[in-house]
């Protein structure tokens, strides 16, 4: 009887530690900050994440340079998704973010957008049109997609003509309510917010006619330690992120 009792206690004991090793670490959060134009992928990409790591992670939106003046008063982000790269190249030389974890997650596209369907014929044309009343675009002082509308419209020669009829919003997001909305007839946005639309109309800039939208992710401080952050940077290097990434109209870095 007692080397029964003994030999269940052993499996009892055995089938324990193997329940305990097969248990997958404890699910973590972490809160990151995102470039607006990323709003759309990152959704969709935290929730596979979340699918295939247990760890869940929570978005604030909005332009990059607003982000970083946040970041360096201390707020508690441990994740930087930003629409450049010199601002988190930035946070790693003001010690606002941890060396080495830097990389570049998205390469973006610019394109001219109107809601209206025959506005936009593919090219550059309606820019020209003296009866444009107003064109959308990001702050350029805050926003990537901002600076790089007003080197496209420098680069055509039309800046100076285009200048007064600017409807400067204060994120990507805004640029494009302010064209869903019709408060400009067209406007500068990221090819990510409109690549699913069915209507409208769009020309893709060049990529000549910018600077490489490069979007930089790195690691914070205040996530140094944070499982979970760490491992959503990781996750958005894996196929399945890159795949996402890609489907949203970015280019992604071999």
């Amino acid at each position: 009887m007692t080397f029964r009792l003994n030999s269940l206690r052993a499996a009892l004991a055995a089938t324990l530690a193997a329940a305990l090793l097969a248990a997958p670490a404890r699910a973590g959060e972490t809160l990151a900050a995102v470039a607006a134009n990323f709003t759309e992928p990152a959704t969709e990409i935290a929730a596979a994440f979340t699918a295939a790591t247990g760890h869940t992670v929570t978005f604030s939106f909005g332009p990059a340079g607003q982000f970083y003046t946040q970041i360096a008063q201390g707020a508690p982000f441990e994740v930087f998704l930003s629409a450049d790269q010199a601002r988190p190249e930035k946070a790693e030389a003001e010690g606002f973010a941890v060396p080495g974890t830097r990389f570049t997650y998205a390469i973006g596209t610019l394109v001219l957008w109107s809601a209206d369907p025959a506005l936009i014929d593919g090219t550059e044309a309606v820019l020209r049109r003296p009866d444009l009343a107003h064109v959308a675009i990001a702050d350029p002082a805050a926003a990537p997609y901002g600076a790089a509308a007003v080197e496209t419209m420098q680069a055509l020669g039309l800046y100076d003509s285009l200048q007064p009829k600017l409807v400067t919003g204060k994120s990507i997001s805004q640029a494009h309510q302010f064209v869903a909305t019709g408060n400009a007839p067209a406007g500068f946005v990221a090819l990510s917010q409109v690549i699913a639309e069915d209507k409208g109309s769009r020309w893709r800039v060049p990529a000549e006619l910018h600077a490489p939208i490069r979007q930089d992710a790195v690691l914070l401080k205040a996530g140094e330690t944070s499982e979970a952050a760490r491992a959503f940077l990781d996750y958005l290097r894996t196929p399945e992120a890159r795949a996402i990434i890609e489907r949203y109209g970015y280019a992604i870095e071999d």
